[in-house]
């Protein structure tokens, strides 16, 4: 009953921010260059080819500027949803030393899982070019954290993604709400589609890391259990969460703290599993 409670008030709340997401996150805008110092005219030249002047000691080069403790994390969205369910996942990571966070909406109007997890690849780059980072983070939540795994582990983004984080994402599929299954990306998440049976397919020296947070109150993953990864190639980790809704998995505050404990973390032995629990 509470956490039917919480649901609808979550519910509730996501529908007032619902419409402060549905534009495109705005990009920073690439840093300023300075002007190129203009070229000495004539008469500057003859004037400094006739004086001795005596230079002062050059100045000491500046220390270099500190390195960022984490690597940009990318916020992806699930089913008709959209970049306003992160905002208390966005602030938690940003109080705690996270200064490169953002989000990408990817279209309802999608027909297609991949289509979706090639542009995501696209923006992807487009981060790593602007923050000089070869690798990012991902947290996904339900669609969208299978829209990462089918483009870290059938595109190669594998070679672009450190550690993706999923919230209640069906990787073995879903059987909630068959009359849903006219929208194609409903189909891609049933367990017979073509798209799970990619995933399930081998995945040798795939270099992400993986944490899979599942819930045994999701209301949305049925069985409850396909939100675990449960793949010999990969290394994953899922975490089980008691008495959290599948709305509330993006902004209740104990999953928050532990997508910072598993995002700080360095990465696992590529062959290593585990469970661990979130009460």
């Amino acid at each position: 009953m509470r956490s039917t409670v919480l649901e609808l008030l979550i519910l509730a709340g996501h529908l007032l921010l619902y419409p402060t997401g549905l534009t495109q996150e705005r990009r920073p805008p690439p840093p300023p260059v300075p002007p190129a110092p203009p070229p000495p005219g004539p008469a500057s030249a003859a004037v400094a080819a006739s004086s001795v002047t005596v230079q002062p000691p050059a100045p000491p080069p500046p220390a270099p500027a500190a390195a960022e403790p984490h690597p940009p994390v990318l916020l992806l969205h699930g089913f008709i949803d959209n970049r306003s369910v992160f905002v208390l996942l966005r602030r938690s990571l940003r109080r705690h030393g996270w200064s490169q966070v953002s989000s990408l909406n990817y279209s309802p109007l999608t027909g297609d899982l991949r289509t979706a997890a090639a542009v995501l690849g696209g923006h992807i780059e487009e981060i790593c070019g602007r923050t000089d980072h070869e690798r990012i983070d991902i947290v996904g939540h339900s669609l969208g954290g299978l829209i990462a795994r089918y483009y870290v582990q059938r595109l190669g983004g594998d070679t672009r993604v450190r550690t993706l984080v999923t919230l209640g994402t069906p990787h073995r599929g879903t059987t909630v709400a068959p009359l849903m299954s006219a929208h194609p990306l409903v189909r891609q998440m049933r367990p017979d589609s073509d798209v799970i049976a990619e995933l399930s397919r081998p995945a040798p020296d795939c270099r992400t890391h993986f944490i899979a947070f599942w819930s045994d109150l999701d209301q949305i993953m049925v069985p409850v259990e396909t939100a675990r990864i449960d793949h010999p190639d990969l290394s994953a980790r899922n975490v089980r969460v008691s008495g959290v809704g599948h709305l509330a998995l993006p902004v209740h505050w104990a999953i928050a703290a532990g997508i910072r404990q598993a995002l700080a973390a360095e990465e696992a032995v590529a062959d290593a599993t585990g469970t661990s629990s979130v009460a």
